[in-house]
Protein backbone atom coordinates (compact mmCIF):
# COMPACT_ATOMS: atom_id res chain seq x y z
CA UNK A 1 0.00 0.00 0.00
CA UNK A 2 2.60 2.50 1.32
CA UNK A 3 4.57 1.63 -2.45
CA UNK A 4 1.88 2.49 -4.57
CA UNK A 5 1.33 5.81 -2.75
CA UNK A 6 4.61 6.66 -3.43
CA UNK A 7 4.51 5.86 -6.78
CA UNK A 8 0.88 7.75 -7.37
CA UNK A 9 2.83 10.87 -6.13
CA UNK A 10 5.62 10.43 -7.96
CA UNK A 11 3.64 10.19 -10.99
CA UNK A 12 1.15 13.49 -10.28
CA UNK A 13 4.73 15.42 -9.57
CA UNK A 14 6.60 14.49 -12.66
CA UNK A 15 3.63 14.87 -14.85
CA UNK A 16 2.69 18.47 -14.17
CA UNK A 17 4.11 20.13 -16.71
CA UNK A 18 3.39 20.06 -20.44
CA UNK A 19 3.79 17.01 -22.86
CA UNK A 20 6.69 18.15 -25.18
CA UNK A 21 7.65 15.64 -28.30
CA UNK A 22 10.75 17.34 -30.04
CA UNK A 23 12.42 17.01 -33.26
CA UNK A 24 15.73 17.98 -34.51
CA UNK A 25 16.90 17.30 -37.78
CA UNK A 26 19.96 19.49 -37.20
CA UNK A 27 21.80 20.97 -33.79
CA UNK A 28 23.97 24.00 -33.58
CA UNK A 29 26.18 25.55 -31.53
CA UNK A 30 23.95 26.33 -28.21
CA UNK A 31 22.73 29.69 -28.06
CA UNK A 32 23.96 31.62 -24.59
CA UNK A 33 21.67 33.34 -22.36
CA UNK A 34 22.60 36.61 -24.07
CA UNK A 35 21.58 35.90 -27.26
CA UNK A 36 17.94 36.94 -28.32
CA UNK A 37 15.10 34.34 -29.37
CA UNK A 38 12.30 35.74 -31.23
CA UNK A 39 8.88 34.48 -30.67
CA UNK A 40 6.46 34.49 -34.11
CA UNK A 41 2.74 34.03 -33.34
CA UNK A 42 0.81 32.52 -36.34
CA UNK A 43 0.20 35.78 -37.71
CA UNK A 44 4.41 36.58 -37.57
CA UNK A 45 6.18 35.26 -41.11
CA UNK A 46 9.71 33.90 -40.84
CA UNK A 47 11.34 35.85 -42.55
CA UNK A 48 13.68 35.34 -45.52
CA UNK A 49 17.00 33.02 -45.57
CA UNK A 50 15.95 31.07 -42.29
CA UNK A 51 16.92 27.84 -41.45
CA UNK A 52 14.40 25.18 -39.80
CA UNK A 53 16.05 22.68 -37.90
CA UNK A 54 13.84 21.36 -36.27
CA UNK A 55 9.83 21.13 -34.29
CA UNK A 56 7.90 20.10 -31.49
CA UNK A 57 4.40 19.93 -30.18
CA UNK A 58 3.17 20.76 -26.36
CA UNK A 59 0.89 18.89 -25.28
CA UNK A 60 -1.62 17.99 -21.87
CA UNK A 61 -0.23 14.92 -19.85
CA UNK A 62 -3.70 14.42 -18.37
CA UNK A 63 -2.62 16.15 -14.99
CA UNK A 64 -0.81 19.30 -16.40
CA UNK A 65 -0.93 22.53 -14.60
CA UNK A 66 1.83 24.77 -15.78
CA UNK A 67 1.12 24.74 -19.62
CA UNK A 68 -0.10 28.11 -20.54
CA UNK A 69 0.89 29.93 -23.76
CA UNK A 70 3.60 32.07 -21.87
CA UNK A 71 5.12 29.04 -19.94
CA UNK A 72 4.79 26.49 -23.28
CA UNK A 73 6.88 29.56 -24.83
CA UNK A 74 9.79 29.76 -22.39
CA UNK A 75 10.48 26.32 -22.45
CA UNK A 76 10.34 26.41 -25.90
CA UNK A 77 12.96 29.40 -25.95
CA UNK A 78 14.89 26.56 -23.67
CA UNK A 79 14.86 23.90 -26.36
CA UNK A 80 15.70 26.46 -28.79
CA UNK A 81 18.77 28.13 -27.34
CA UNK A 82 19.71 24.35 -26.40
CA UNK A 83 19.52 23.15 -30.23
CA UNK A 84 21.27 26.38 -31.36
CA UNK A 85 17.63 28.14 -32.82
CA UNK A 86 17.05 31.95 -32.85
CA UNK A 87 13.65 31.89 -33.67
CA UNK A 88 10.40 29.75 -32.44
CA UNK A 89 7.22 29.80 -34.67
CA UNK A 90 4.00 28.69 -33.62
CA UNK A 91 2.55 27.50 -36.13
CA UNK A 92 -0.73 25.53 -34.61
CA UNK A 93 -2.52 26.84 -31.16
CA UNK A 94 -5.24 25.31 -29.76
CA UNK A 95 -6.68 27.23 -26.52
CA UNK A 96 -7.77 25.46 -23.12
CA UNK A 97 -11.14 23.99 -23.52
CA UNK A 98 -13.45 21.44 -21.95
CA UNK A 99 -11.10 18.77 -22.70
CA UNK A 100 -8.00 20.69 -21.68
CA UNK A 101 -6.70 23.51 -19.26
CA UNK A 102 -3.74 23.93 -21.39
CA UNK A 103 -3.20 25.16 -24.28
CA UNK A 104 -1.79 22.77 -27.10
CA UNK A 105 0.81 24.28 -29.35
CA UNK A 106 3.17 23.42 -32.31
CA UNK A 107 6.17 25.15 -32.94
CA UNK A 108 8.89 25.30 -35.46
CA UNK A 109 12.61 26.16 -34.54
CA UNK A 110 14.74 28.68 -36.75
CA UNK A 111 17.79 29.56 -37.13
CA UNK A 112 18.39 33.18 -38.85
CA UNK A 113 21.45 34.84 -39.52
CA UNK A 114 20.14 38.72 -39.14
CA UNK A 115 18.88 40.78 -36.24
CA UNK A 116 16.11 38.73 -34.47
CA UNK A 117 14.99 41.76 -32.29
CA UNK A 118 13.75 43.73 -35.48
CA UNK A 119 11.50 40.86 -36.43
CA UNK A 120 7.68 41.66 -35.65
CA UNK A 121 6.93 38.94 -32.81
CA UNK A 122 4.94 37.65 -29.83
CA UNK A 123 5.75 39.62 -26.52
CA UNK A 124 5.67 37.77 -23.89
CA UNK A 125 3.37 38.50 -20.85
CA UNK A 126 4.90 39.09 -17.47
CA UNK A 127 2.64 39.07 -14.59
Amino acid sequence: MKKSVIIALTFLLVSCGANIKSNFNEQLKPLTIEDKVAFLDIQNKVPEGAKKIGNAKFGDSGFSTDCDFNTNLISARKLARANGANIVKVIKKTTPDLWSTCYRITVEFYYFSGDVTKLPQYQLQIN
